[in-house]
């Protein structure tokens, strides 16, 4: 089995497409094919060594499918029980996709929920990524000046993704021993 597993949470496909240029990216056969959180059980979670896991933030700032204006299901059934699982000794590395000029109060907050979630499991988390050439009011996955995890803006900054993604997956693979 692979040791890296890629999941990702979506509602409208960007963050798949962000899934599978990971993937392409970091072409060795210790990285799983990207896989959908609404087709991952838990045990399918902690049978990696690592997670590299993407979200989008939807509604007033929630995970896709615990929004209640989102009919996605993606983190609706594992999302509870994330809680009570022991993810100790994986490491993980998150990352989101926001709007900053359409969401500027609740930029990547999904992105701050899913670091709650997993830091709660004793779970090592890594790739944090610069605040900086953003510009947003407020954002849950904000820790000092950096964002808990890789932030991307495909909406107002597309042209910048290929870089931050390049660069963000040089801080990783060496933490997740790739």
């Amino acid at each position: 089995m692979a040791k890296t597993g890629i999941i990702f949470g979506t509602d409208t496909g960007k963050t798949r497409k962000i899934a599978k240029q990971i993937y392409k990216a970091l072409d060795c056969d210790e990285v799983a094919k990207p896989i959908n959180i609404n087709r991952c059980s838990i045990d399918d979670l902690l049978a990696f060594d690592n997670l590299i896991i993407g979200t989008p933030t939807l509604g007033e700032g929630q995970l896709p499918g615990l929004s209640v204006d989102c009919e996605s299901e993606s983190w609706e059934e594992i999302a509870d029980n994330l809680e009570s699982a022991d993810f100790s000794g994986k490491t993980i590395a998150l990352y989101g996709l926001g709007d900053q000029e359409g969401y500027p109060d609740e930029f990547v907050d999904a992105l701050g929920e899913l670091y709650d979630i997993f830091s709660a499991t004793g779970a090592t988390l890594v790739g944090r990524w610069p605040n900086s050439g953003y510009e947003f009011n407020s954002s849950t996955a904000l820790d000092g000046d950096e964002f808990v995890g890789l932030v991307l803006d495909l909406d107002n900054q597309s042209a910048l993704t290929e870089e931050r993604l390049t660069q963000w997956l040089a801080i990783i693979k060496p933490e997740l021993g790739l």
